[in-house]
C-alpha cells in the first residue's frame, strides 16, 4: 500500500506523518523506518521507529531513491512500514514524471516485501497527476 501526503510548504505534513508513524508503533508487529532530508524531527519519533537522515547520501533521482530505499529492506525483513517525509526535498530532481515512476517502483516493492510507504510531497494535490491522486490521503 502506498499512500500520500500532498499540500503547500506549511501545512502540516511532516506533523501528520509524524503522527502516523507514531501511531504504527502500536498496530505493527514488524519495524518502522522514517527517512527524512535533515534531523529536525528525530525526537519526534518513538524511539522504536529507525529514523534516516539522508544527508549524507546525495539522491538526484527517484531511482537512487529507490535503490536506497532496497538497501535498507535488503537489511532487515521485518520493516512493515517507510515513512519518508518531503520526498521532492530528498530527491533533488523530482516532478510529475519522476512521481509515477517512483509509484510504480514502489508498488512492486510493496508487493515484493509486504512493506507500506506513505510519504509527503510538497505539491497542491489539484497539480498532481490522475495517476496519482488515487495514493491521497
Amino acid at each position: 500500500m502506498i499512500k500520500i501526503i500532498a499540500s503547500q510548504k506549511g501545512q502540516g505534513k511532516t506533523k501528520q506523518l509524524i503522527a502516523l508513524a507514531n501511531e504504527a508503533v502500536n498496530r505493527t508487529d514488524g519495524h518502522l523506518v522514517f527517512i527524512d532530508d535533515d534531523k529536525r524531527h528525530m525526537f519526534d519519533l518513538h524511539h522504536d521507529i529507525r529514523f534516516v537522515d539522508t544527508t549524507s547520501f546525495p539522491l538526484s533521482n527517484y531511482r537512487e531513491l529507490v535503490g536506497f530505499i532496497c538497501g535498507i529492506l535488503s537489511q532487515n525483513s521485518d520493516i512493515k512500514e517507510i515513512f519518508l517525509d518531503g520526498v521532492g526535498n530528498i530527491v533533488k530532481n523530482f516532478d510529475n514524471d519522476a512521481l509515477l515512476k517512483l509509484l510504480k517502483k514502489l508498488e512492486m516493492l510493496s508487493g515484493l516485501n509486504s512493506v507500506d510507504f506513505i510519504f509527503t510531497i510538497n505539491s497542491d494535490p489539484d497539480n498532481l497527476p490522475e495517476e496519482a491522486k488515487g495514493y491521497l490521503v
